[in-house]
């Protein structure tokens, strides 16, 4: 089994790690270790690499994606190959009546057809579709009796040529009654049940203080917020192989190996060690790569023809396929005294979950957690509602949840400053968060909460200049070079935003990951199966070793299913819980490479440090390089690494619920042509609490790609739907930001307030700029025209003046 990128490096079957410099060039797919290139000899013009924690290496995988040879699951061919391809609903509301494969079966080529009769039934012996799910098993993998949503899977085929796969799941003949969608979330309470589970998600009631207490200043607010697609660079893709037990080995981009082999077993009715997964290279991600739904239709069609099976979706059926952002409704209302300090925050929070539960629950109850934001309010009173309708499902993205409830409540305090004539970063500061003060839960913040020194480090930073002030310089318009619109009609705005979000998993979720290293002469191997979606966990393993081990030679092994759990790779928890776990396999190795050093030296192995490639004494009597020590030696050790337990929110939405919160501020300058009602952002301004810098290039990178994120949310990004059918799923009606959209960001702060219960007192990083980039650009053109600028994306109507 080879791919087209081991064909171009012209070495078959070699192996596939994407944290191996050797094996990322080369591209290929199975196997162990490849043989590393010959290093240079550093010359004054050649510096060596970075080592170590606090540095900024070099990523592994930089070079082969950037010549297109880094393999994808996109990318893989086995022999006997074929192709598949799925039915999907056009209706978001109906029943299914019957349906006929025969005409699918007649065409040449066509192998296999599946439907929900294929999969397990239910305790009643019906056909039910296999359902799954993150949280609540509601989703099947292909619709039995009820369609829910536009582009639900009903069928799929397995062909010899996807053009041939294509027209049989087309040939496929479906009969329909249609029925009415639901798709205003706000019906959805009193409409007729569109699942035996019920329309309502999750309910969440908050309740903190005094019901009774007000403030002498009030000001209310109703916020909207649209549907925000991933847009991963790569669309869903992966094979699925039969195994000669009568299991199946699928190869796809997943970023929960495991818990994705695990339901995709129980979907098709196997034991767990009957399905093996290996992850391929991962083309962008927010957190769960994959449908479920994709991953067992394919290894149905393999279990089904006994042959390879390759699924590559279209970009329109990516659309359909994938979960979406939270579309979401919020009204406010903020009490406060004279002078501007927050006494209540009062709010409904209301999402719509679309047509299955998956991680509704999570992020409804960050939205609940979150609402008042990094401020001291003493009393805060929410309820919140996650419901179903036949809208496209939502699921997660950055942030889910605590992006909502930023965008409502930095509204909010820009309205109570105008109110109150103070300035907007004033009112900020006058409420700001600090360790020690309690959340909206109960829960303290233990944690570092620089909050107020954010705000100072962006507010402190020159803004940038004026078109005025640099005559000389092309100016460029909102709305493009060589817009439409009047220089005299442009206006600027500036605008701020401070926000706050968990890290890990929440309400008792067992956070575990269990990591291996291993040393052998001079080379060591991390095994983890944590998953690098694009965050650069396998570089920061690398680091973790070399500070460690004091080696520079770290193998990254490719992951899968047979290696022991890392869990899902979201909210930064791959640094957190696997980086723990391989700092801790690590410092178990060293101890087994120092302790018969030091019992030669009669001193205790903690006496003896690595730095610099050698092992010293605290003397200075001692000084031997690693690479001597470690002659003839075979080292390893396994460890785990789990954080502190959370707790489930009670019924007053009350509990110690997360494991540490990450803060961010922001500043952003805009410029609107406030007669055509074009923004453009000139610039956005960060400060950041991460803990440590443990590699500040990629933080930074982490940084500009959440802000870019933010800003598509906030002007560009909506996925349109009409009568619970989707508008715009392409990328020529679904609207990304440009490089010509995408600000200037600078990086005012990276404060490093070590938290002392996290590995290596490192916080997340990537979720925190995606939170607050869209209410800081909404504050900006809020400033700009005097709009209220009530609703995310900001659309052209709203920046008229």
């Amino acid at each position: 089994m080879t791919s087209p990128s081991d064909t171009a490096s012209g070495i078959p079957g070699a192996a596939s790690d994407p944290g191996s410099a050797a094996g990322g060039a080369l591209g290929g797919l199975f196997g162990g270790p490849p043989a590393e290139p010959a290093a240079e000899t550093p010359t004054e013009e050649t510096a060596p690499e970075p080592f170590g924690l606090g540095t900024s290496p070099t990523r592994a995988d930089a070079l082969p994606k950037a010549l297109g040879i880094y393999p994808y699951a996109a990318d893989l061919w086995a022999e006997g190959l074929l192709w598949g391809a799925v039915l999907r609903s056009p209706h978001p509301h109906a029943r299914i009546v019957s349906v006929d494969a025969s005409g699918a079966l007649a065409l040449p080529g066509v192998h296999a057809v599946v439907t929900a009769a294929d999969l397990p039934t239910d305790h009643e012996g019906r056909a039910a579709g296999a359902p799954h799910g993150p949280v609540i098993a509601d989703r099947p993998v292909l619709a039995a009796e009820t369609v829910r949503h536009q582009g639900e899977p009903i069928a799929a085929v397995a062909a010899d040529h996807p053009d041939t796969a294509r027209l049989a799941a087309a040939a496929i003949a479906v009969e329909y009654e249609v029925l009415e969608p639901v798709t205003d979330p706000e019906k959805s309470f009193h409409a007729a049940p569109l699942h035996p589970d019920g329309n309502l998600f999750r309910h969440l009631p908050l309740r903190f203080g005094d019901p009774e207490a007000v403030g002498e200043i009030v000001v209310e607010g109703l916020y909207q917020i649209g549907r925000q697609d991933p847009a991963p660079l790569g669309a869903e893709a992966g094979l699925a192989v039969p195994r000669p037990d009568g299991g199946v080995e699928l190869h796809v981009a997943s970023t929960d190996p495991h818990g994705d082999r695990d339901r995709a077993a129980a979907c098709l009715g196997l034991e767990p060690d009957r399905v093996r997964l290996v992850v391929t290279g991962v083309p962008g991600a927010t957190t769960d790569r994959e449908d479920l739904s994709f991953l067992v239709t394919l290894a149905l069609l393999a279990l089904r023809t006994g042959r390879p099976v390759k699924m590559a979706f279209s970009r329109e059926e990516s659309f359909h396929a994938h979960t979406h952002r939270h579309p979401a409704l919020l009204r406010y209302r903020h009490h406060a005294d004279a002078l501007g300090h927050l006494v209540k925050v009062e709010a409904q929070i209301l999402l719509d979950g679309g047509a299955y539960a998956d991680v509704s629950s999570e992020a409804l109850a960050a939205a609940a957690a979150f609402s008042a934001g990094p401020y001291v309010v003493p009393h805060v009173f929410v309820d919140a509602w996650a419901v179903r309708t036949n809208n496209p499902p939502a699921g997660r993205m950055r942030g889910e949840g605590a992006l909502h409830a930023c965008f409502a409540y930095e509204s909010q305090l820009d309205k109570l400053a105008a109110k109150l004539g103070v300035d907007p970063l004033e009112i900020r500061r006058r409420n700001a968060m600090a360790t020690g003060d309690l959340m909206p839960t109960g829960q303290a913040v233990t944690c570092p909460a620089p909050v107020g020194a954010l705000l100072d480090a962006v507010a402190a930073e020159p803004l940038p200049p004026l078109p005025v002030d640099e005559p000389d310089t092309e100016w460029l318009l909102p709305g493009g070079p060589g817009g439409a619109g009047d220089p005299a009609a442009v206006r600027r705005g500036i605008g701020y935003a401070v926000g706050m979000v968990h890290m890990l998993g929440a309400e008792g979720t067992d956070e575990v990951s269990t990591a291996t290293v291993r040393i052998s002469g001079e080379q060591a191997t991390v095994i983890c199966a944590a998953v690098d979606a694009g965050e650069g966990f396998d570089t920061l393993a690398r680091q973790i070793v070399q500070e460690v081990l004091g080696v520079s030679d770290v193998w990254i092994a490719p992951v899968d299913t047979d290696q022991p759990a890392a869990g899902p790779t979201t909210r930064g928890r791959q640094t957190w819980v696997s980086g723990g776990a391989v700092e801790r396999a690590a410092q178990m190795v060293r101890h087994q490479l120092l302790q018969p050093i030091a019992a030669n030296f009669g001193m205790s192995p903690e006496l003896l440090q690595i730095a610099d490639g050698k092992i010293t004494s605290y003397d200075g009597v001692l000084g031997m390089p690693v690479s001597e020590a470690l002659e003839g030696k075979e080292l390893w050790a396994t460890a785990q690494c789990r954080p502190h337990p959370t707790e489930p929110l009670d019924d007053s939405g009350q509990g110690d619920a997360f494991v540490s919160i990450a803060f961010c501020a922001m500043r952003a300058v805009v410029d609107v042509d406030i007669e055509l009602g074009a923004v453009r952002v000139v610039d956005v301004t960060v400060a950041q609490d991460v803990g440590r810098a443990l590699n500040p290039r990629q933080i930074e990178a982490r940084i500009e790609a959440g802000v870019t994120q933010g800003v598509g949310l906030a002007l560009l990004e909506e996925l349109h739907t009409e009568d619970g059918r989707l508008v715009n799923p392409s990328f020529t009606g679904y609207r990304l930001p440009t490089s010509l959209d995408t600000p200037e960001v600078r990086i005012a702060a990276l404060l490093e307030e070590r938290d002392v219960v996290a590995s290596f007192g490192a916080k997340a990083v990537g979720a925190a700029p995606a939170v607050v980039a869209p209410a800081a650009v909404a504050a900006a053109v809020r400033a700009a025209t005097g709009r209220p600028v009530t609703r995310l994306p900001v659309r052209p109507q709203d920046a008229v003046v």
